[in-house]
């Protein structure tokens, strides 16, 4: 009967002691799982913004954190920035855009 109870015990032991290593484990495959799901949005808003006929975008940097899409750098006029965060807004997978695409001066 010791033997048994000694058994269950040594169990439960190893049992507790696993588990922060599968919570672990199981963040890591979470994390990874986020991060690429966040790499395609942003190919994607990328390719929307290379695909559109009335402007380029050149110089626009897309990165993506949770579904949340940052759009930054430079375009030549409001409607340019503005189209940009329609266009990003539209893609699958965006949640919300921020826009922090910089107008830049033109030197006349």
């Amino acid at each position: 009967m010791n033997t048994g109870r000694a058994l269950r015990t040594f169990g439960l032991i190893l049992a507790a002691g696993a588990m922060p290593i599968l919570l672990s484990v199981t963040g890591c495959a979470t994390g990874t799982s986020d991060r690429i799901e966040d790499h395609g949005t942003s190919a994607r808003v990328t390719m929307a913004l290379a695909e559109d006929t009335q402007y380029k975008y050149v110089a626009v940097n897309v990165e993506t954190h949770k579904g949340t899409v940052q759009l930054s750098g430079f375009v030549n006029s409001r409607d340019q920035k503005d189209r940009a965060g329609d266009l990003a807004k539209k893609v699958t997978g965006v949640k919300d855009v921020v826009n922090n695409i910089k107008v830049q001066e033109s030197v006349n």
